[in-house]
């Protein structure tokens, strides 16, 4: 009785929140998050597969739980994902409890979005007022690259989720120095490491430096504290490094994106300080292999059409990333204002600057934002636009807590005209912003920018204008801030996404690869070359097999991961007898064997990886699996057509501007997949067949150890390729070309 009594109180304690809140606060946090989970929710099934690459491992993972573990791309775990797995787990086991779908993918990453807010909001409550904590959340929920990641099925959400939870356990930790929140919050980093690597660890240096600073507890337990919570990070991102690491090579999966099958490998190399530095050997960079990097693409090709590739991914590096063309639209939009309101209140708190709240959590937010922003912004390796969600919690709590501090100070001359110059720089960057639009509701960057003025000039005015008009001032202020990101936000919800890069909001003419750029490389948006079609567009992918068939619109990313489906046909064939076989085909890089494992359900060997180029197997040990009958089909005309941004043999010198050619590019050329390539004459999805495509296998090597032949640039790929077609007889399937391995040449 007694505990079925507390159960009611918890729950009535739930439903009114704080006794101080005014009766209006939690209704209103319910609504935003009601209203947050039915905009991530909306239309979800329209996304398909999102990234299939990551929706295999899921299948994969719900017929085995050695898949599951190490995040295998296949059931009978030939080579892992390149991430570590946390993310995949969360999906895995709702795809195991409700089946393999869009919405059992998809929804939990919504609702991790929901989760995000409702703790960025709890966060900033527990030291400000409610109306700060609800302007936290409602800008966290409206940042348009936060809608795109948090309905998508990336590793960033549940990261993103995981490092907000540490700032409100630091912040708990802060609050009287309790050891325990503070290696809670190490180990929700640590955990952020098993789902996206090194990315986890840019808010560690603002954190101990905060906590260093401002634990109100002596400086010698300080820094035994701060020594416990670098064991705790190490510990609880470290046990499935040392399992992965301890484990034989024979007794688990290839390590997707290494270069030796190490997780060490891949933890520094391709998901560490090569995203930093360009040396991403997972991409094709390492050793003396040609680097892909902006500026082996600038030297190669002349620029691509419409525009270069000096940034790599992103737009150039520098200072002003983040505000470029390609991120610009995604997270920048209240970024003046975070910055001018983090400057003000620093000013007007600075007296009291040991004790204040507002100068600590100003300053964990800040420098949150400062060493992620900075990185993403000099990055020379692979910054994708979407990267920069994990910039959205910490500018919507600037602005939460800015707005909060000079609104309570309202009567001072410096918070108005701080919060004036918050809404003024809003207005005037969101006018910019949507003026790379021009054409996408033209009228609306005006009416930003005359609300803005008018309410800035109130504002100032202040209280002389008496209570109500100050209030409407305010209200205008917020409608101006909130009317740029939240009508690209809700055109990022109204439209489905898929592909390995997607994007936010509508096209950009003037973004570079992997931005979604309108009739370029990108996000598919208005036909980009990307993508297929887009919203407007027509047509099929570059080298998409004929024999498929698409549901894609504004689809983002790179071709070969978007809901490419195979035809009826082909999908029978591939699971005839499927039984019988360990893979029932093998083709050239996860990005084209993805959507044949999704139709099929069956296992489909990925042989360089992701993106084909990844040393995982010999020529002679692929003639060994061949030999044992362990794969049906070879799959010449691969769907995803090769690597990121593959292309159709012979089809490259179309997409480049004037002058420049399909052999221009570091490596040899595009002929076959961007990396990867492939031969004249061979797979569409080439892939590891050289070009661009890292440090493979070489092709006579007789090591049947994966991963550790000697290597050169080239692959084996290519071997692999040549020796299946001498040797074994085709059949085609709704234009698409397999060989089969169970039947070998005449004579052969």
């Amino acid at each position: 009785m007694e505990t079925l009594q507390s159960r009611r109180q918890g729950v009535r304690a739930f439903l009114r929140g704080r006794e101080e809140d005014a009766p209006w606060v939690r209704p209103a946090l319910m609504a935003l998050l009601l209203l947050t989970g039915v905009a991530y929710i909306w239309g979800l099934d329209q996304s398909g597969w999102s990234n299939s690459f990551y929706s295999a491992a899921v299948q994969a993972a719900t017929k085995s739980w050695k898949a599951f573990f190490f995040g295998s791309l296949d059931a009978n775990n030939y080579i892992t994902v390149d991430k570590p797995p946390a993310s995949l787990w969360v999906m895995d086991l709702s795809a195991r409890i409700f089946g393999l779908n869009s919405w059992s993918l998809l929804v939990p990453e919504a609702l991790e979005g929901v989760a995000c807010v409702w703790v960025l909001y709890s966060t900033i409550r527990r030291w400000f007022s409610p109306g700060a904590a609800l302007l936290a959340g409602a800008v966290l929920a409206t940042t348009p690259v936060a809608a795109l990641m948090f309905r998508f099925n990336n590793p960033d959400a549940l990261l993103v989720l995981l490092l907000t939870l540490s700032a409100y356990a630091l912040t708990r930790s802060l609050e009287a120095g309790q050891t325990k929140w503070l290696l809670w919050a190490s180990a929700l980093i640590g955990f952020g490491f098993l789902t996206k690597m090194l990315a986890a660890f840019l808010v560690v240096p603002g954190f101990v430096f905060v906590y260093l600073v401002f634990a109100p507890v002596s400086l010698r337990k300080r820094l035994v504290q701060i020594l416990m919570s670098a064991i705790t990070v190490v510990v609880s991102a470290g046990w499935w490094v040392a399992i992965v690491q301890l484990t034989p090579a024979a007794d688990r999966p290839y390590i997707g994106s290494s270069q030796n099958n190490s997780i060490l490998n891949l933890i520094f190399g391709y998901n560490g300080l090569g995203r930093l530095s360009g040396n991403e050997s997972g991409m094709g960079g390492g050793g003396s292999t040609p680097k892909f990097t902006h500026e082996a693409i600038d030297a190669s090709t002349h620029a691509f059409a419409g525009g270069g590739m000096s940034g790599g991914f992103s737009g150039s590096t520098g200072l002003f990333r983040l505000f470029a063309a390609d991120m610009g639209g995604q997270i920048s939009w209240l970024i003046p204002a975070a910055l001018i309101l983090f400057i003000v209140t620093v000013w007007i708190v600075r007296r009291n600057w040991r004790i204040d709240r507002a100068f600590q959590a100003a300053l964990l937010w800040i420098s949150s934002f400062v060493v992620t922003g900075l990185a993403f912004s000099f990055g020379q390796g692979i910054i994708h636009t979407y990267y920069t969600i994990a910039l959205a919690p910490s500018v919507a709590a600037l602005v939460g807590i800015g707005v909060d501090v000079l609104w309570r100070r309202k009567s001072e001359l410096a918070a108005r005209v701080g919060l004036a110059g918050a809404t003024l720089a809003t207005a005037v960057w969101s006018f910019v912003l949507l003026d790379r639009t021009p054409t996408w509701y033209p009228w609306l960057r005006f009416i930003v920018l005359v609300v803005a003025v008018v309410a800035a000039v109130a504002l100032v005015i202040g209280v002389k204008l008496g209570r109500r008009l100050f209030g409407g001032a305010a209200v205008a202020a917020l409608i101006a801030g909130f009317a740029g990101p939240l009508a690209y936000t809700l055109n990022t919800v109204a439209t489905p996404h898929t592909g390995s890069t997607p994007t936010a909001g509508p096209a950009v003419s003037s973004m570079s690869f992997g931005g979604g750029s309108k009739g370029r490389f990108g996000s598919g948006n208005e036909g980009a070359y990307g993508a297929g079609p887009g919203a407007n567009g027509a047509g099929s992918l570059p080298g998409e097999a004929p024999g498929s068939t698409t549901s894609r619109k504004n689809s983002g990313g790179f071709p070969g991961q978007g809901n490419n489906t195979p035809s009826v046909a082909l999908v029978k064939l591939l699971q005839k007898d499927a039984s019988h076989y360990t893979w029932v085909a093998a083709t050239t890089s996860a990005m084209s064997s993805a959507p044949y494992q999704l139709a099929t359900g069956e296992p489909v060997m990925a042989l360089g990886g992701f993106s084909g180029s990844d040393p995982a197997i010999t020529l002679a040990e692929f003639k060994r699996y061949v030999s044992e009958g362990k794969i049906h089909y070879y799959i010449a005309d691969a769907m995803g057509a090769g690597g990121p941004g593959g292309f159709s043999a012979g089809d490259t010198s179309s997409r480049f501007a004037a002058g420049s050619t399909n052999s221009e590019l570091a490596g040899g050329g595009m002929s076959g997949g961007f990396p990867g390539g492939g031969t004249s004459n061979g797979f569409p999805g080439g892939g590891m067949n050289g070009e661009f495509s890292g440090r493979g296998v070489r092709s006579g090597s007789s090591d049947s150890t994966r991963g550790a032949a000697p290597q050169e640039f080239g692959g084996s790929g290519s071997a692999i390729t040549n020796w299946v077609k001498s040797n074994f007889k085709t059949v085609t399937v709704s234009g698409v070309t397999l060989y089969d391995l169970t039947q070998p040449k005449s004579g052969k």
